[in-house]
């Protein structure tokens, strides 16, 4: 009987084997359903595609954390009968309606909305108001800021920032991107430091930090695009890149040394504006066509000429995006590398390691391209490779600093290169410049004088009702009576007359000459039928016309 008892003790005391199908189910995290849309309409629930009229985004109410909102796609709308109204992509997501409960002691309710219009609200929400930088620096006490240490790549809509040095230049930065500034200047004087803002092409004045944070804020600037904080007596290039909601922000950062301290010059490099392809840049269907035409060819040069800032680089961009395609190879070379485009191998020139235009042209020859941008031509040696490289079958975009199409030959005669060759490689040429469009919100209409008509180049009898328009200023606007750019062009293609003229002599004055006998309509004549169509004032096309007039 007790062996019976042991023998059944140890059957009792072996291990049962693990049972699959009674081993723990682990919780898994919830996975979305699907479009917030279908969802919304499967069980009933709010649905909307637009969330940017919701009292709390055009009012920027913002009860929650930026970095809540932006981590859960959450975000709050409105207050109806005591309870929150919040936008969300996810509708069973019930911790974070828990935790929104809690952060703001209100009942919540949700309404359901498509990723992208959530983070084009938040981005909007917590753009920071209308003058906060200049309330900001005007409520400053002149004392010693706290340096901190550097973290690249930060977001400039947070507002944690305990120096007031990193908090005076972020509102500065999220300001100036905000008013769609191109340039920030930062020039010390005398009396201290002064703030410019670039907007629309023309620089204004905008801010006057106290002359103690004048070393902090440029100390912070060099930290932040990586330059020697050492070195004060040379000048030097860097990059800074931040984020702003939802898109990266690079900067270009120079510095020279001048009398009263360095000054400094930020490049804003905003993807979210670039507006690339041919049909945005504001060309007439006519010039378009033709343009179009040049930059299909399969060999040739196509040189877009104009000052800086006179959108050229856009205009090559746009070019390359209208001819880029599975079959094609594009390669670039540029100074710098401005904006990333798909689908094309881009070089950044680096003088450093004597990587320069002539240099990288050579290698790129030897990549089989179909297509190649160079930045810019500066000089003979990178003028005659472009050439060689039209004259072997391929076709060649770049840029030209002059005031009008047909002195692009004339220029590059004068550094040396032989008309022969120029007859023989470059198809068309390409002026332009940038016109400020009259702001919407204060434009109004007036009676031009006679002496203003003969300067536009235009008679009384091409006027609608006699009139042209003109902006007040405003708020809109920051008064200076414009918002926003226009491009206005002057095509040339090098016709058969025209490399005859060329031939005979490179003068500016005979190749104008015949240009305009082939048809090529003037800068100014462009600029006049903006002005005529109320789109800019005549002070506008003359002030970017100057340097160009008819001779």
């Amino acid at each position: 009987m007790s062996n019976l008892l042991d023998d059944l003790v140890k059957i009792l005391k072996k291990k049962r084997p693990p049972d699959a199908s009674a081993a723990p189910i682990k919780p898994q995290a919830p996975k979305s359903l699907g479009d917030p849309e279908e969802i919304a309409h499967r069980f009933g629930l709010p649905f909307s595609q637009d969330l940017s009229e919701f009292p709390y985004v055009k009012e920027k109410i913002t009860p929650l954390p930026y970095s809540f909102a932006k981590g859960r796609l959450m975000l709050p709308l409105n207050e109806e009968d005591g309870a929150l109204l919040v936008a969300m992509k996810e509708p069973f997501d019930l911790e974070s309606i828990e935790e929104i409960r809690c952060l703001t002691h209100r009942a919540v309710r949700t309404l359901l909305a498509p990723k992208l219009a959530l983070e084009e609200a938040i981005e909007k929400c917590y753009h920071q108001k209308e003058n906060e930088a200049s309330e900001y620096i005007a409520s400053l006490q002149a004392e010693s800021p706290v340096a901190e240490s550097e973290e690249e790549g930060y977001d400039l809509l947070e507002k944690n920032a305990e120096s007031p040095v990193i908090r005076m230049l972020n509102v500065m930065l999220a300001e100036a991107i905000q008013q769609g500034a191109s340039d920030i200047h930062f020039e010390p004087m005398e009396i201290g430091l002064g703030v410019r803002y670039r907007i629309d092409g023309v620089l204004q004045q905008r801010h006057a930090p106290p002359k103690e944070f004048q070393s902090q804020l440029v100390t912070r600037i060099k930290v932040m695009a990586r330059l020697d904080i050492a070195e004060h007596r040379l000048p030097q290039d860097g990059r800074i890149k931040l984020n702003m909601g939802g898109r990266q922000i690079d900067f270009r950062v120079s510095t020279v040394p001048v009398v009263f301290g360095e000054r400094i010059v930020l490049r804003i490099l905003d993807k979210g504006n670039v507006l690339l392809g041919l049909n945005k840049i504001g060309m007439r269907p006519p010039m378009l066509a033709l343009f179009s035409k040049l930059i299909n060819l399969s060999e040739g040069i196509v040189l877009v000429t104009g000052p800086t800032g006179s959108g050229k680089t856009t205009t090559l961009y746009s070019a390359l995006s209208e001819i880029n395609n599975s079959e094609m190879n594009i390669m670039t070379i540029e100074d710098p590398v401005e904006y990333k485009l798909q689908g094309m191998a881009q070089i950044g020139i680096n003088p450093k390691i004597h990587l320069s235009f002539a240099t990288g042209l050579r290698h790129i020859l030897r990549q089989d391209p179909d297509v190649i941008m160079i930045g810019e031509i500066r000089d003979k040696e990178t003028a005659e490779i472009a050439i060689q490289a039209s004259l072997t079958g391929h076709l060649v975009l770049s840029t030209l600093h002059t005031n009008d199409a047909p002195s692009a030959l004339t220029r590059l005669v004068d550094m040396g290169i032989e008309p022969y060759l120029l007859t023989s490689s470059v198809v068309g040429i390409l002026a332009q410049r940038l016109v400020r469009l009259i702001c919407p919100f204060c434009r109004v209409n007036y009676t031009p004088s006679d002496q203003e008509l003969k300067e536009l180049g235009v008679s009384r009898d091409a006027l609608k009702s006699d009139q042209l328009c003109k902006g007040q200023g405003c708020a809109h606007c920051f008064g200076s009576g414009f918002k926003g750019r226009h491009g206005i062009y002057e095509l040339m293609p090098v016709t058969s007359a025209i490399k005859q003229q060329l031939l005979k002599t490179p003068d500016a004055l005979e190749l104008q000459k015949a240009a305009f006998a082939a048809g090529m309509a003037h800068l100014r004549q462009e600029g006049a039928l903006l002005a005529i169509e109320g789109l800019t004032a005549t002070s506008e096309v003359l002030r970017v016309t100057r340097g160009c007039e008819e001779m």
